[in-house]
């Protein structure tokens, strides 16, 4: 059984109280792994050892860090095959997924930023004749990054990447469901010739716990964190205290608003992805689907279809498109949506239960669900499981409003032929991410992050270093 320790000061290390926790297979509800269980000293540990490296970290320069971030691309594209399958046995995800995206795309992050910190500049403002302003750039200090469970090396090498390019020193919290790839990115970050105490893993849970001890932390400057909602509430109280900097990418209820004159054959392929793509757990999946009325029965009865071939199994067979859910609680949770949406009166077109054929596991068969109000729970809460709703619309004011009608705002879809209209409902859409006749198409150059309570803050691109870096202005009398 393997045992996963912290990383600290460029060691791994157990427990200070010798805690564990177990880690499970999805896909068989068997224990795989030992996990050391975090608390306030492996915390303070961490923190401490990540301070006293950022003063030699924060010094070096940008081409010398980008070098070393480029070696942590080289050792992950490297290590595929063994990262995905560590992320599969995890997740429960497809492992062709695994490694298709997330590993290949952790690569990337590292390579991006260190190729983006190198063209990294500032402003400069000349007031003729009298003075001179010029801003300099500069790491921020020790990063608290905590990272979710539904694409766990991804996203957390989103944070990763741009926090070690500008020059900052890290103390993880990974999500307590997927501990394996966060364990092993430090060792690989060590053979790269990261310095001991700039990333630092310590493993555990939210509150009370490893969580909220690094969020409380006087010595930590800023807070990253991708996770639910109520969990980014609970993490800005404990950070209040020491006015931290924060950037949240939280829940979403993403609406996905199909025109008439949409190509119906991209739609439904792109929403067959946009819909059931790792078991539905993706913050920007498109959960709220809005057929305009034309095109409603067409487009339900080629979706069900289309939904119906998708084949739930055994993550590790190269046939299968939806694997496990993450874990059996949350299982329980998705099921409960589906079960009060029928009692509320909903049809369940699709789905809306476990698949015969898989006796272990936590999975369930992708599910549509029709006749459903706007006010119905399933419509207005994140579900973050194989579940949409498809609703129809008649006009173009109708839908923005109800698409609008929900507390998140990360991530919108809409799908037409016709320009102008899709100008129109792109710039009334309350999200922070639109896109337009696709989905999931990201340039790491643009702002991601969300409106409303899915999120604060953007990062990507410059935007990243806007949070992972300080601004200071210069000003000299001329």
């Amino acid at each position: 059984m393997e045992q996963l320790l912290h990383f600290i000061n460029g060691a791994y290390v157990p427990s200070v109280d010798g805690r564990t926790f177990h880690n499970v297979n999805p896909a068989t509800g068997e224990v795989i792994g030992q996990v050391a269980e975090g608390g306030r000293e492996d915390i303070n540990k961490a923190v401490a050892a990540a301070k006293a490296a950022f003063k030699t970290w924060g010094k070096t320069t940008p081409a010398e860090r980008s070098a070393i971030l480029n070696r942590i691309a080289d050792i992950i594209e490297s290590r595929v095959d063994e990262l995905a399958l560590d992320e599969t046995r995890d997740t429960g995800k497809p492992l062709s997924l695994s490694k298709s995206l997330d590993i290949p795309r952790a690569a990337y992050n590292f390579r991006f930023f260190a190729d983006f910190v190198k063209g990294l500049g500032t402003e400069c403002y000349e007031m003729e004749g009298v003075a001179l302003n010029y801003a300099l750039r500069r790491p921020v200090g020790v990063a608290g990054l905590i990272s979710p469970w539904n694409l766990p090396l991804l996203l957390l090498t989103w944070k990763v990447a741009p926090a070690l390019a500008a020059g900052d020193t890290c103390v993880i919290k990974p999500a307590e469901l997927t501990p394996t790839t966060a364990t092993k990115l430090a060792a690989i970050c060590k053979e790269a010739g990261l310095p001991d105490g700039v990333l630092n893993v310590v493993h555990g849970f939210g509150p009370d716990a490893a969580g909220s001890f690094l969020t409380e932390h006087p010595d930590v400057s800023l807070i990253s964190l991708t996770g639910e909602t109520t969990t980014g509430k609970a993490v800005m109280k404990a950070a209040s205290g020491g006015l931290k900097r924060l950037s949240f990418e939280l829940g979403g209820k993403n609406p996905n608003i199909i025109f008439a004159d949409a190509d119906l054959d991209d739609a439904i392929e792109t929403t067959i992805r946009s819909s059931f793509s790792n078991q539905g757990e993706v913050c920007l999946c498109g959960s709220r689907i809005y057929v305009e009325r034309p095109l409603y029965d067409t487009f339900v009865a080629k979706f069900a279809d289309r939904a119906s071939q998708l084949v739930v199994g055994d993550p590790m067979d190269a046939a299968t498109n939806v694997g496990a859910l993450i874990s059996e609680e949350h299982l329980h949770r998705v099921e409960g949506f589906v079960s009060r949406a029928a009692a509320q009166g909903a049809r369940i077109l699709l789905g809306g239960k476990r698949p015969d054929h898989m006796a272990k596991g936590y999975y369930l068969e992708p599910t549509i669900i029709v006749d459903v109000d706007d006010s119905c729970e399933i419509v207005q809460q994140e579900v973050f499981g194989p579940v949409v709703t498809i609703q129809p619309f008649d006009s173009v004011d109708e839908v923005i409003a109800r698409a609008n009608d929900t507390h998140y705002g990360l991530s919108a879809t809409l799908w037409t032929t016709n320009l102008k209209k899709a100008h129109l409902v792109a710039g009334q859409l309350e999200a922070g991410i639109i896109w337009v006749n696709t989905w999931f198409l990201r340039d790491l150059r643009t702002p991601f992050g969300g409106m409303k309570e899915s999120g604060i803050g953007r990062e990507g691109g410059v935007h990243s270093f806007e949070f992972y870096s300080e601004l200071k202005n210069v000003c000299v009398k001329l």
